[in-house]
């Protein structure tokens, strides 16, 4: 089977599982990977074999750049103390901790048992905030895992690099310059993020065309990701000729260049690139974290065939004691993290009250592994500095796998029904501000009319009908707010939302007439393909406006 045709089995693998995933109502991460280890076993399959040197230029930029785009700056500021102490310290202590565990019981050397330890302390989110979102929680808990899961790959990244590089022998390991290194490579990283996301919001005012703006997107993850990482070495190394392997992270790079273009473009880019770029992103988003999971299952089996000089119990209870170790000390770790600060500074405590012990209990539950730990684990080399094989590589990737699979698969399965347990729901954070946005910006659309009526160009009926709508907008949504419990929920709301259900209804009714009547007139013969999709593209915009 030819490459291409792997390619296009993956993808349809991917479509079919996560179909099946949302039908049963499991995370597709999930199920991605327990299929991917079913495909690994079928016979006559190919196996999939994976460069490592394009694992992280790959599957990272875009990944990181799009969930940082995503991100609200302002809920990930508000807790960076509670992020930097979980996508920090608690991945230093993971790694030093699954390291002694993998020494220890799994027989790794300190170096090896490092690498590993930093491969697999970061988090995936993807799944922790999928049910996150799906059951309705705390809209801090879901701020709280996307920010460590974004800031935590740069740590663990970092953490094992210098690891990979002292257990392949190309350097010697000090605490000194570990610690320089990782000032810099976080300092560095998000300096070029920064940079390249300014750069590219000038790109985005000289770029008129909206293909072109999408395109440039999609290119700004990797240069801020391959700048980072290459960059010094070719200042430091290649062009002043000075000793050692300085590097920046990537990740970082990729991270800041993603907060900083979402949120300085909109201003920059037009309402049809955002239109088209959502689309193209979260296909790719998507296609990217299926692949990338499935592609942790079908890893197996070549992992196996490296392991021979060990037991099945052996194999087994050294994967249990590192997934309980990766499990216990998150556990161990959060709880304190959050608690202590407070406790310790009483401004601190009136300024940000100690959280509910319910939303500890889900953020400790939810550290998942994934795509991360996986394209590390990966892009591990094959030799050391002295030709020999790099030590415990296979045992390593089965040691990740096993992590990923466990905690994948059973802190995965069983979060929803500890939320449920635990009773937490929706504090509708969100949504309110979504509808103060809306009447906000609906005042401002009836100030702007009051302003231009004078102008000769604004006929009278039309500013009536404009001034009509935009003042119906605004009572609906404070129709929200009126209700007792502060949530609309009075005869005015439910008036208002009854009228407005019944306004998309009809809205919906006359826009499918309108496009059954464009298929008939395009079979009858009395109109083009191309006039068929440029009216039924003014049909979709106006049904995509209608508000859920």
């Amino acid at each position: 089977m030819s490459e291409i045709a792997i390619v296009f089995a993956l993808m349809a693998a991917v479509a079919a599982l996560a179909t099946i995933a949302n039908r049963i109502g499991i995370p597709y991460p999930i199920l991605l990977v327990l299929g991917g280890l079913g495909l690994a076993f079928i016979p006559g399959l190919p196996r999939v074999a994976l460069d490592p040197d394009i694992i992280f230029l790959l599957f990272l930029p875009p990944l990181l750049f799009g969930a940082a785009y995503a991100a609200s700056w302002r809920d990930f500021r508000a807790n960076a103390r509670t992020i930097g102490l979980l996508a920090v310290g608690l991945v230093l202590i993971t790694t030093v901790a699954v390291a002694v565990v993998a020494h220890m019981v799994a027989g790794l050397s300190w170096a090896a048992a490092f690498v590993l330890g930093a491969v697999v302390s970061p988090t995936d989110a993807i799944s922790a905030t999928t049910i996150a979102q799906r059951l309705g929680v705390p809209r801090r808990i879901v701020t709280v895992l996307e920010g460590e899961s974004l800031v935590n790959d740069a740590t663990g990244i970092v953490a094992y690099r210098i690891a990979a590089a002292v257990a392949a022998g190309t350097v010697v390991f000090s605490p000194l310059d570990a610690s320089v290194q990782l000032v810099l490579g976080a300092v560095g990283g998000t300096l070029v993020g920064v940079g390249v996301g300014w750069l590219t919001i000038q790109a985005f005012r000289a770029l008129g065309d909206v293909q072109v703006q999408v395109v440039a997107s999609l290119l700004v993850p990797f240069l801020a990701y391959i700048l980072a990482e290459k960059g010094p070495h070719i200042l430091w190394h290649d062009l002043f000729g000075f000793p050692g392997e300085p590097f920046f992270s990537g990740v970082l790079a990729a991270v800041a260049a993603g907060f900083y273009v979402g949120r300085n473009s909109h201003l920059v880019v037009s309402g049809s690139t955002r239109i088209v770029g959502s689309a193209v992103w979260d296909v790719l988003i998507f296609l990217l974290n299926g692949l990338a999971f499935i592609l942790i299952g079908l890893q197996l089996p070549e992992i196996a065939a490296g392991l021979a000089n060990y037991t099945l119990t052996e194999l087994a209870l050294s994967a249990a004691l590192v997934s309980f170790a990766v499990v216990l000390v998150r556990v161990l770790w959060v709880f304190p993290a959050i608690y202590l600060p407070r406790f310790l500074s009483c401004r601190l405590c009136e300024r940000d009250p100690s959280p509910s012990w319910r939303n500890v209990v889900v953020i400790a539950w939810a550290g998942m592994r994934g795509v991360i730990s996986l394209a590390a684990a990966l892009a591990l080399p094959l030799t050391a500095s002295d030709g020999g094989p790099f030590p415990g590589r296979d045992l390593i990737l089965f040691l990740t796998f096993s992590v990923i699979l466990i905690t994948l698969v059973i802190q995965g399965l069983s979060l929803p029904p500890i939320i449920r347990m635990l009773g937490l729901e929706d504090d509708g954070l969100v949504d309110r501000e979504e509808v103060r946005a809306r009447i906000e910006a609906a005042e401002a659309a009836l100030t702007r009319l009051g302003e231009l009526e004078p102008e000769v160009w604004v006929r009278g009926d039309t500013a009536e009908r404009v001034r009509g709508l935009y003042s119906y907008r605004r009572s609906r949504f404070l129709a929200r707010t009126w209700g007792p419990d502060g949530t609309g929920e009075d005869e005015v709301g439910r008036a208002i939302e009854a009228r407005s259900r019944d306004y998309q209804r009809l809205v919906r009714e006359l826009v499918q007439a309108q496009r059954v009547a464009l298929i008939r007139l395009r079979n009858d013969n009395h109109i083009s393909d191309a006039a068929l999709r440029s009216v039924e593209r003014d049909l979709d915009l106006k049904e995509a406006q209608l508000e859920r």
